[in-house]
């Protein structure tokens, strides 16, 4: 992460699922979403991944090994785009794709 040679990218399904967990409370935020993730990613250099229909029709083609449909469609994302998940959940991890953290 720290190689400065490597695009950082944000699936806009984690910020969907940020937005769901700061909307029932189960995060919070210091200002509204909109500005904090604008303002993280911009501090961070990390650029936006956009969620394509390829990358929703692949999660049809993965193993039901995670039932959480946002981290089955960052696999499915990381997969067609041939990138690394940066992830700690040991679900994630057992699937055909790089996993750093």
């Amino acid at each position: 992460m720290t190689d400065g040679g490597n695009d950082l990218l944000l699936s806009a399904a984690s910020g969907w699922e940020i937005a769901i967990k700061a909307s029932l409370g189960r995060i919070t935020l210091p200002v509204p979403i909109a500005r904090f993730l604008s303002e993280q990613l911009q501090r961070n250099g990390i650029g936006t991944l956009p969620i394509e229909m390829s990358h929703a029709l692949r999660v049809h083609a993965i193993p039901l090994l995670h039932r959480d449909p946002f981290d089955r469609l960052l696999v499915a994302q990381a997969q067609i785009e041939r990138l690394c998940i940066l992830t700690s959940d040991p679900q994630v991890v057992q699937y055909d794709v790089e996993t750093l953290w």
